[in-house]
């Protein structure tokens, strides 16, 4: 496992001593203590979470009411409004639900998971040539991420935190369910575990700039994406999966989805390529648009320099 971390990692704690690093142990000490409550009042407190922030972030909620009246121009204002309001509250549901993925059995939360469509990585992993789980930033990543490990051997690729020590807390975490958690660098070590047959969990639904990548719509909107998930198949013949989870809205619980592969990709074409995988995580953000993560500038890099920046007030 070793030879696919990160080099530039840290992960023993005993590095993390130092007095700089007390208050990153006081935090991690909250949400341990966090996670040993209840499932629902987890909820409770996380909806009270996202209502601060969507009060004391201004700058937050307004890049996520501008998603989001880019995104659903069909709503009425008051609507949109409405819909930036409880995406603060679900992700901070999401922000509390860190600590259940951290610090908790996820044993405990099964008898309120539904799985649906394993048969769909059952039959890719009869190929032999590993899975990309096509996953989003929907809010309830990283427990139902961590539940889903329950069910399909996996690996995931995360972008390392800033923060050393939370990094390591986080990769330590992830370790004990995932076999390996990858930098989002590490293409070598990508490449490597889709050829041993891993399932990959592999997520391209934000901005990273303009290196590598084309522009294809997104909920109607030209977005920046990346290209790289097509070179992936190429070199690894591996099966892009579509994977996405939600909390439930009738009761405490969620439900875990495995959607079949993405047929005839790549086709060649970048453009067409990026625009199958927008349209397919959008398609898993309408069934519960609340619980997506709006808060990202996902439409920061535009076609064309001179374009207006979409997030600026008085564009």
């Amino acid at each position: 496992m070793s030879t696919t971390r990160h080099r530039t990692r840290d992960t023993q704690y005993r590095s993390y001593l130092h007095l700089k690093w007390w208050p990153t142990w006081l935090l991690i000490g909250l949400m341990w203590l966090l996670a040993r409550f209840p499932l629902r009042v987890q909820w409770w407190l996380g909806k009270g979470v996202g209502e601060l922030a969507y009060r004391t972030l201004p700058r937050r909620r307004h890049i996520a009411e501008v998603n989001i009246a880019l995104c659903f121009p069909e709503l009425s204002r008051a609507e949109q409004v409405s819909l930036a309001r409880r995406a603060f509250h679900s992700n901070g549901i999401g922000i509390l639900e860190i600590g259940l993925a951290w610090f908790r059995n996820p044993a405990a939360f099964l008898p309120v998971t539904r799985v649906h469509g394993l048969e769909h990585v059952t039959r890719a992993l009869e190929k032999g040539k590993g899975i990309l789980a096509l996953g989003g930033h929907y809010s309830s990543l990283d427990l139902c991420g961590t539940l889903a490990t329950r069910f399909v051997q996996a690996d995931v690729m995360q972008r390392d935190h800033n923060n050393a020590l939370l990094n390591a807390v986080m990769t330590r975490a992830r370790e004990r369910h995932y076999g390996v958690a990858l930098s989002a660098k590490d293409l070598r070590g990508l490449l490597r575990r889709l050829r041993e047959n891993r399932t990959i969990w592999y997520a391209t639904d934000q901005d990273y700039g303009r290196k590598g990548i084309v522009f294809a719509p997104f909920f109607g909107v030209e977005a920046a994406s990346i290209t790289a998930t097509s070179r992936i198949v190429e070199r690894s013949g591996c099966a892009v999966l579509p994977f996405s989870h939600f909390r439930r809205t009738d009761t405490v619980g969620y439900d875990i989805y495995f959607h079949p592969p993405l047929e005839n990709f790549p086709t060649g074409d970048d453009i067409a390529d990026a625009a199958l995988i927008n349209a397919t995580i959008e398609q898993e953000v309408r069934r519960h648009p609340e619980q997506y993560l709006w808060m990202h500038r996902r439409f920061k890099t535009r076609p064309g320099p001179q374009d207006p920046d979409l997030y600026r007030k008085d564009a």
